[in-house]
């Protein structure tokens, strides 16, 4: 697969043409790659309206994710999720509802400010079982039993899938639920880029999603911020006219060539031989997975790229976990006090995972903690999102904040079950919920 933007970068820096143009540091280098930043210069296409070489990168990924448009990202999924969620609340102006969507109480921080900005209404899935803040557990069933009981339809269904703990949700299903009811579905698939390239895709676009983000740089070997819009080839043609305007509305004007190159060489190195090397380094994990269970290292078999441990069950808490690993050269990606999660990709080789075996077997297994993570209480709303977060604040200590409303964006980021949400009132449950999890303060409308 080509390269347009790589060669087009590579051209330019080769041609010795003098650099009269942002950025400032003209090529010289003081980091080692400035030379291969540049901008929006004549020949380098605009990425929102792109009509050279960008869009023949992008038409790239999209024929690679099997995707009827695929957009860049140099600022992560949440550019992606903003630039969504305002499709969706354009869709339900065209159709003739009220901004309202249904999500996963396990969103990300950035779905509920782009509320505040886009001041639409939440609904929140809380799902079926919970283990922590970090898991929310939503099936088809459950969906299917929040839309058939809803006065007015959402215009859409918002799910993070993976979660942060691996688990991946059943899309295909929920997807056909969202059909019947005549909703979108919307999928935060941050985690999951690489699932299009399993030997069976379970990737959100794949199995029925009608838009859905990806970051690149979390399994892909892309440079941090590097991210995908998609739209699926189901969509309706509304949103599918509307995507660059969606990204535009919320993305920097100076987006950066490096991330850009970095989405472009992932092209060409998803499409020479990725599927086999990822089909085989997952059997590898999965290999390792069974031998830490076989030593006593509980750990939960979820997602292909993760190595989610729950550490309680052969006696440490997640944060004496993550510190021994940390003191051993290991650094995971997640940690509390009920878990440890780290995340692997082709890029990790045999020698760390013959690593991560020493070094979890090397632990004394000790006696069960019995200690269970936290029942997350389901909030009453006092005021909208927008509007708690547009009102005047004060941070005060926990204890003092009992019956106030709530005014900061959420706890927590990384996607998680906020214990709280802005807007919400806080009671004692989530007071002492927001101790268990070291919080000390937090911010609420002032009175």
């Amino acid at each position: 697969m080509n390269t347009p933007i790589i060669d087009f970068v590579n051209e330019y820096v080769h041609s010795g043409k003098m650099r009269l143009h942002m950025p400032g540091h003209k090529g010289v280098s003081l980091l080692g790659y400035e030379n291969y930043d540049i901008t929006e210069i004549d020949g380098a296409d605009v990425l929102y309206d792109a009509k050279g070489i960008i869009r023949e990168s992008m038409e790239n990924a999209s024929m690679l994710f099997g995707t009827e448009k695929t957009l860049y990202s140099t600022e992560g999924s949440s550019l992606s999720i903003r630039a969504m969620l305002y499709l969706a609340v354009l869709y339900a102006e065209k159709i003739g509802r009220k901004p309202v969507i249904f999500a996963g109480r396990n969103a990300h921080k950035v779905f509920v400010t782009s509320s505040a900005l886009l001041d639409f209404d939440i609904k929140w899935i809380y799902g079926e079982k919970s283990w922590g803040i970090t898991e929310c557990i939503i099936s088809p069933e459950c969906v299917d039993s929040y839309l058939s009981k809803a006065e007015e339809k959402p215009v859409a269904v918002y799910l993070t899938s993976p979660d942060y703990l691996g688990n991946i949700a059943d899309v295909k299903g929920i997807s056909k639920i969202c059909r019947k009811h005549g909703v979108l579905l919307l999928v935060d698939n941050a985690h999951g880029a690489y699932l299009n390239f399993l030997p069976k895709n379970t990737h959100p676009i794949h199995m029925g999603a009608d838009i859905c983000c990806d970051s690149a740089h979390k399994t892909l070997p892309a440079l941090t911020g590097a991210g995908y819009l998609h739209i699926s080839k189901n969509a309706p043609e509304l949103i599918l006219q509307n995507a660059e305007k969606a990204m535009t509305l919320f993305a920097s004007t100076s987006p950066s060539y490096l991330i850009m190159q970095s989405l472009d060489a992932v092209n060409k190195y998803l499409s020479d031989g990725y599927r086999q090397r990822l089909s085989d380094f997952c059997n590898k994990v999965f290999e390792l997975k069974k031998r830490l269970s076989s030593c006593g290292i509980a750990n939960r078999d979820l997602e292909d790229l993760k190595i989610t441990l729950t550490p309680k069950k052969f006696g440490y808490t997640g944060i004496e976990l993550y510190k021994y690993l940390s003191d051993n050269s290991i650094v995971c990606e997640f940690y509390d006090p009920d878990c440890v999660v780290m995340m692997l990709s082709p890029e990790n080789s045999d020698q760390c995972l013959e690593k991560i075996y020493d070094v979890l077997t090397a632990l004394e297994i000790r006696e069960e903690i019995y200690e269970l993570p936290p029942e997350i209480p389901v909030c009453d709303s006092a005021m909208s999102v927008r509007e708690a977060c547009f009102s005047e604040s004060e941070i005060l200590p926990v204890e003092k904040c009992i019956s106030r409303v709530f005014a900061g964006i959420n706890f927590a980021c990384p996607p998680a079950i906020p214990l709280v949400v802005c807007g919400e009132i806080i009671t004692e449950k989530t007071a002492e919920l927001m101790k268990y999890y070291g919080v000390s303060v937090c911010e609420v409308v002032k009175q």
